[in-house]
C-alpha cells in the first residue's frame, strides 16, 4: 500500500531553516521609484515579529532574493536574518550554499516564494510556502498557502503556521500574555 505524502504541518514540524523571497512575499510587489531612481519598498511590521518568533525557538531564517537592495540589507539586519543572498539569479544554487553553510538537510528547510523564480527553488525544499496572491503555477505546486496576500501579512501567517505545527505557538502566546 503506498505511503501518504506529508501534510504540510508535518512538514513543517521538521523545519530548522526558513527561507524568504522578498518582493511579493515580504512586500506586496510595488517597486517605487524616486526620481533619482532610488527605490522604495514598504514592509509589514506583523511579518517582522513573526520572524523573530520563529528565530526565538530555535528556527534560523534567511532571505533569498533576484535583486540587489540597501532597504532589503537594511531590513534583514533589523530582523537579524544573518543569511541574506540578494541579486541572486539561480536561488537553487543560493539555497546549496546555504544549506552547506548551516549543514542543515533540504527536507528541514522551507522557503515561501510567489512567482516563477521561486519555482525550482521550492522543490529542492521539504516545506514550500506561498502567499494568496501568488502566481497560479506557484499555488498549484506548494504545500500551504496563505489567506494573507505578500506585504500584507503572508510571512506571519506561515510563520504562526510553523510555530503551530512545532507546538510553540501557544508557549510563546502564554509569554505574551504574562503567562
Amino acid at each position: 500500500m503506498a505511503q501518504k505524502p506529508p501534510t504540510a504541518a508535518e512538514r513543517a514540524s521538521r523545519l530548522k531553516l526558513m527561507v524568504f523571497d522578498v518582493d511579493g512575499v515580504f512586500t506586496d510587489g510595488s517597486l517605487f521609484f524616486t526620481a533619482d531612481g532610488d527605490a522604495m519598498k514598504s514592509f509589514n511590521s506583523l511579518d517582522g515579529h513573526g520572524v523573530k518568533m520563529l528565530q526565538s525557538v530555535g528556527v534560523q531564517t534567511a532571505i533569498i532574493t533576484g535583486r540587489q537592495s540597501g532597504i532589503v540589507a537594511a531590513r534583514a539586519r533589523e530582523l537579524g536574518i544573518t543569511h541574506l543572498y540578494q541579486g541572486v539569479a539561480d536561488k537553487t544554487v543560493a539555497l546549496a550554499e546555504l544549506l552547506d553553510a548551516t549543514g542543515i538537510a533540504a527536507d528541514e528547510c522551507g522557503y515561501m516564494g510567489d512567482d516563477w523564480p521561486d519555482l525550482a527553488v521550492m522543490r529542492r525544499c521539504g516545506f514550500a510556502a506561498a502567499p494568496a496572491n501568488a502566481h497560479p503555477e506557484v499555488i498549484q505546486r506548494v504545500h500551504w498557502v496563505a489567506e494573507a496576500r505578500g506585504g500584507h501579512g503572508a510571512v506571519r501567517e506561515v510563520c504562526d503556521a510553523i510555530l503551530r505545527a512545532q507546538h510553540r505557538y501557544d508557549q510563546l502566546l502564554a509569554a505574551a500574555l504574562g503567562g
